[in-house]
């Protein structure tokens, strides 16, 4: 496992329509892969929580018909998350609302921005047991 993200290829992708449905999937596969990485339960239901709001800032800004790309990246105790949408009206984000205000809340490095056609969303999560301060610590 590595800290990479950026140009570095995901350690998990996966690519699904940009429809709220389909947001439960994203939050399934991340508690699945934060479970593997050894995260506490409180870290898992944190990340469910970051992934249900970087959802909701994501999939209005798609456009119709188009899909959203979730990328996994782990680090030691920590997963990155990014979320990407194709949306050509590049939406602005709105650091006001309930989704962006919970998101900043429960992740670190969170951000989002139109980026050439694209919205993208991006955070980072840790792990409590990674930071020392889990249960039985």
């Amino acid at each position: 496992m590595s800290d990479n993200t950026g140009d570095h290829r995901a350690d998990v992708e996966l690519r699904l329509p940009a429809e709220g449905a389909y947001a439960t999937v994203v939050r399934t596969t991340a508690a699945g892969l934060a479970a593997r990485l050894d995260f506490t339960i409180d870290d898992i239901e944190d990340l469910r929580i970051a992934i249900g709001e970087a959802t909701a800032l994501a999939i209005p800004a798609a456009d119709p018909g188009t899909d959203l790309v979730a990328q996994f990246f782990f680090g030691r105790g920590s997963m990155t998350v990014a979320l990407e949408v194709e949306a050509m009206d590049d939406p602005p984000l709105d650091t006001e609302s309930f989704a962006w205000q919970v998101l900043d809340t429960m992740a670190q490095d969170a951000s989002a921005a139109p980026d050439a056609g694209r919205f993208r969303v991006r955070f980072t999560v840790s792990s409590q047991v990674a930071e020392g301060t889990g249960a039985g610590r």
